[in-house]
């Protein structure tokens, strides 16, 4: 029997779906630290041009990526499968996303086929920095124009993992992503200099693309979704989709965006002033990835279920369970990327060619950063309870009104206070974005949030600002917390691994999540029993057969 014929199981709550995108996420994110450690240690940052230059190669396809793979199918295409898969059945799914898949192949094959024949004009545009020194632009043209078909390959898998997770299948979408740190890592270890390190790594991240595409092809055709290969039609379902995704693409993408930008004006600031940003960029991320994304994720399809059957305390305690679980694991992130930035980026990345300097630069951005993260994970969240709803352009207009926020702050904050304003304005434009989407939301009658929940974030936020204040203490006192570990080291391909400062980083951060999840219960804002409710299956709905086990 096929994993399509079998008996239907039963859905997982929004907790445990969130639960298996974010431990295979997480996987992802450990091995992107220790492919981010090799990087940083190959590239350096402020004494070399690779750094800079491989950091534009990445950004670039991303932030398409961002905007039309994941943010446009987000926005439209996942909410449209999934009440064609409730109401219409698989075949007339799977035919949608046949076409809808043609289409973003298409259209990304297309735009990167473009980007590269225009690349030495779109440089001036992405980094005018770098017109003032030759190496460094060209260079950098040389790996954008490398890693750009990565954006296609991207659109394909983001498509198919909206199959998946649509099909309550979330294993095999998030843990792909470690595909690209295993291939970076092949391709860097080898290497003995930062340009060759930069080269290697871009076309790690091509090859790497491809190999997810075609593990989510399969994947998908294996769990019984008969997507096919076609050419493009612009069907009247396909319009609609596109009609959706374009303001969708834009509202869901605000946070890349607003980031987008700020390195652009990093690049017109210090040499290494581009790494420093995303290496910051990189641990604010993981947060992000782990909790905002899976969140959204598991929510959307939930919500626009909620929504098309008129359940307005289904879908009010769906915003309910989903917020309370982000803040949960959101706030104590925050407080720790606030409390002791310098601890972390120079335990964690000081090495090699990535030099002390270095380390205390990205750990002020980092600290800006800290103080936004909660606004970029929110973002993931509020942004489903308008999707949900088919509207797409209100979004839109916060997130450009916040784009244009975060220019004008850049702008402003990077002459009074050097690059970390760039992180400052991204992460006051975001708190932006979520202070409109809030507001309308309450406003239109959408979603208010009961007592109890809110009695909750404000003991989960009491019990995070605790924690902080302990990592704070290790970071002011940091010589006594390394001593215990002096001596002990790893070194691993000739690269220095761990140290008495990873050593004492790790005990740290243990020391923290012990005390945090001690918190919890003390302070009532989590209980055992709240988290077993939470993770129990909905009897009501069925999932198709073989759920969360790809």
């Amino acid at each position: 029997m096929t994993v399509a014929d079998a008996p239907p199981r039963k859905k997982k709550s929004l907790i445990g779906a969130s639960l298996v995108f974010s431990a295979w996420t997480l996987v992802s994110r450990l091995m992107g630290f220790a492919r981010d450690i090799v990087l940083t240690s190959a590239l350096g940052a402020s004494a070399t041009i690779a750094a800079d230059a491989f950091y534009t190669a990445l950004s670039f396809p991303n932030l398409f990526r961002r905007i039309f793979a994941e943010g446009a199918f987000a926005a439209a295409f996942v909410p449209a499968y999934a009440r064609k898969l409730e109401g219409e059945g698989a075949d007339k799914a799977d035919a949608l996303a046949s076409d809808a898949l043609a289409t973003i192949a298409a259209a990304t094959i297309i735009l990167t086929v473009a980007a590269q024949l225009a690349m030495p004009w779109l440089m001036h545009v992405i980094n005018p920095g770098y017109a003032s020194d030759p190496a460094k632009f060209k260079l950098a043209i040389l790996l954008t124009t490398i890693t750009m078909p990565y954006l296609p390959c991207m659109a394909i898998v983001a498509l198919l993992s909206g199959v998946l997770n649509a099909r309550h299948r979330f294993a095999l979408s998030a843990g792909v992503a470690a595909v690209l740190n295993i291939v970076m890592l092949i391709a860097v270890l080898p290497q003995h200099s930062p340009e060759g390190a930069a080269k290697a790594a871009s076309v790690g991240v091509l090859v790497a693309g491809v190999i997810q595409a075609t593990m989510l092809f399969v994947g998908a055709r294996r769990t019984g979704a008969k997507i096919r290969v076609r050419l493009p039609r612009l069907t009247p379902e396909i319009k609609a989709l596109i009609g959706l995704a374009i303001p969708g693409a834009i509202a869901a993408s605000a946070t890349q965006i607003n980031i987008f930008v700020s390195q652009a004006l990093a690049s017109m600031g210090e040499a290494g002033a581009r790494a420093w940003l995303n290496v910051a960029d990189r641990l604010y991320q993981l947060p992000l990835g782990l909790v905002g994304v899976a969140v959204g994720v598991a929510l959307l399809p939930r919500l626009a279920m909620a929504v098309q059957a008129r359940d307005h305390d289904g879908a009010r305690d769906a915003m309910d369970e989903a917020l309370t679980f982000t803040l949960a694991l959101t706030l104590p992130a925050a407080a720790a990327l606030f409390a002791m930035p310098v601890f972390l980026i120079d335990g964690l990345f000081t090495r090699g060619a990535f030099h002390a300097y270095d380390a205390q630069q990205t750990a002020l951005a980092l600290l800006h950063y800290g103080w936004g993260t909660p606004a970029f994970v929110l973002v993931r969240i509020l942004t489903p309870a308008f999707f949900a709803r088919l509207d797409t352009k209100a979004p839109m207009r916060f997130a450009l009104i916040s784009v244009v926020a975060n220019i004008v702050l850049g702008v402003g904050l990077f002459q009074v206070i050097g690059f970390s304003g760039i992180a400052a304005a991204t992460s006051a434009a975001s708190w932006l974005n979520v202070t409109m989407m809030w507001m309308t939301l309450r406003k239109r009658g959408d979603y208010t949030p009961t007592k109890q929940a809110v009695s909750r974030w404000a003991r989960i936020a009491l019990s995070a600002g605790i924690m902080g204040a302990l990592l704070f203490a290790a970071q002011t006192f940091r010589p006594m917390v390394e001593a215990p570990f002096a001596g002990m080291s790893l070194d691993l391909f000739g690269h220095h691994v761990l140290g008495p400062k990873e050593y004492a980083v790790a005990a740290v951060a243990l020391a923290g999540v012990a005390l945090y999840a001690l918190l919890l219960p003390l302070t009532g804002a989590i209980r055992p029993a709240d988290l077993k409710r939470a993770l129990k299956r909905d009897p009501k709905t069925k999932a198709p057969a073989g759920a969360d086990l790809l």
